[in-house]
């Protein structure tokens, strides 16, 4: 199995993903404070400083123990979020995905689209045979984009985190390369072909 090193561009009807620059910093640190991702995602982690930005997602195409890409809208460019693959389990074959998608990408089918390319990244060009993620029980949007993608449900960790007043749950889901191989992201159109009438 490969390492994350090599940082792809990966193209799709809707968006481009691609390796993060420097340039990149002041737009994520808005989409990582956005108030329906931090809602969603949790807060982030320390304080998100012009200068803490730019060192990170300047350096993430220089680290080969995960892959961060942008997400962009492939018609204008725009950069709306960021998809990852990390904790790479190389005996197993496995990592972890997460995403995150700013208020200018939501509700076109971007993260969808996101999260299909760097899924289908994962197994058919790193050879890995498993692909997993946690989301917040609250955040049903995600969850059916990941639905979509063909992650199915494994698990809930009840009541594991407490947010906003109250106790959250973690759902784990994960998708499988033999899967992946039937349904490339699109579980809902693997069954039978219809008969022609």
């Amino acid at each position: 199995m490969s390492d994350f090193s090599v940082k792809p561009v990966l193209t799709g009807e809707l968006t481009v993903l691609r390796p993060f620059t420097e340039a990149d910093a002041a737009v994520m640190g808005a989409i990582i404070e956005d108030p329906e991702v931090v809602r969603l995602t949790g807060e982030p982690a320390g304080d998100l400083t012009p200068r803490r930005l730019r060192a990170w997602y300047g350096t993430r195409s220089e680290q080969d123990d995960r892959l961060d890409l942008a997400v962009t809208d492939r018609a204008t460019g725009e950069l709306v979020g960021e998809v990852v693959l990390h904790d790479r389990e190389a005996a197993a074959r496995g990592c972890t995905f997460r995403t995150l998608i700013g208020p200018r990408g939501r509700g076109r089918g971007l993260g969808t689209e996101a999260t299909r390319l760097i899924v289908g990244h994962a197994f058919e060009q790193l050879g890995l045979h498993r692909v997993q993620l946690e989301v917040y029980g609250h955040n049903h949007r995600a969850r059916r984009v990941y639905e979509k993608a063909g992650f199915v449900v494994e698990g809930v960790r009840r009541e594991a985190d407490f947010r906003d007043g109250l106790w959250r749950d973690w759902v784990m889901m994960a998708v499988l390369d033999r899967e992946w191989a039937v349904h490339r992201g699109r579980p809902g159109l693997t069954g039978p072909e219809p008969t022609a009438r």
